[in-house]
């Protein structure tokens, strides 16, 4: 069973500055919360583009998970996405687009996700799974807000979730 998870906000910013921030993957490990202990082992590139290969190493409940990604769509100050090539999922797509509108840049993350071990990994979804990406991408949001000068009042008045596949 495939997931999706949406997440929009609007940023108080112009358009190349977001973009700019999310091109730099090293900048991925500030915007996943500390509880992950999330570290980028190696990137093929400096900037995100098309073909960019990126390795990490993040840890649940205390075991550690290595990753690896790679850009497969990427459009400058429109839109990128990242696929799972090695992880914990059995299919992990995050496309994230950026455009300008009134008051700064909507940004959007789209997450479509499946786990292995088939009844198993439903139960864990609906345990466990689907929350911790809740909080992950809630603190993205937060730490988005704080990089960019917003309020974190102002910005979640315009974050939006919107989850299915149960």
């Amino acid at each position: 069973m495939t997931h999706t998870l949406v997440r929009t906000t609007v940023l108080p910013a112009d358009l190349v500055r977001v973009f700019d921030v999310f091109k730099n993957p090293r900048n991925l490990e500030a915007l996943t919360p500390p509880w992950l202990s999330f570290r980028i082992l190696s990137t093929t590139d400096e900037i995100v583009r098309g073909g960019t290969r990126i390795r990490y190493r993040l840890s649940l409940a205390g075991v550690p998970i290595s990753w690896e990604s790679r850009i497969t769509e990427y459009a400058e100050l429109s839109h990128f996405a990242d696929e799972q090539l090695k992880g914990p999922y059995r299919r992990w797509y995050h496309r994230h687009t950026f455009r300008a509108v009134p008051g700064g840049v909507e940004m959007t993350d789209a997450v479509e996700y499946a786990l292995p071990f088939g009844p198993l990994g439903r139960l864990v979804h609906w345990l466990i799974v689907r929350h911790q990406l809740r909080a992950i991408f809630d603190y993205r949001t937060k730490v988005m807000t704080e990089m960019f000068g917003g309020t974190p009042a102002s910005v979640a008045a315009f974050a939006t979730a919107l989850e299915t596949g149960g």
